[in-house]
């Protein structure tokens, strides 16, 4: 299995789920990280955030992919 890293840091979960629809629809297998304590404390997602994480070897087309989704 390969190494999960992290791409990109979001502020809430739907946000992170937006990233993630956008890689999903390209292929790439997408993943979110947050800690908010099992969703009991969904503040926690404004101090620490909500990390979007991909396959390694996936890494540098995910950031791009989520680039050029910004920037459109």
């Amino acid at each position: 299995m390969p190494n999960l890293v992290k791409v990109k840091t979001y502020r809430s979960e739907v946000e992170a789920e937006i990233g993630a629809a956008v890689l999903r629809e390209e292929g790439v297998e997408a993943f979110i990280h947050s800690d908010d304590a099992g969703g009991f404390q969904p503040q926690l997602q404004m101090n620490r955030g909500v990390n979007l994480m991909v396959a390694d070897t996936d890494s540098e087309r995910a950031i791009q992919l989520l680039d050029a989704a910004q920037n459109t």
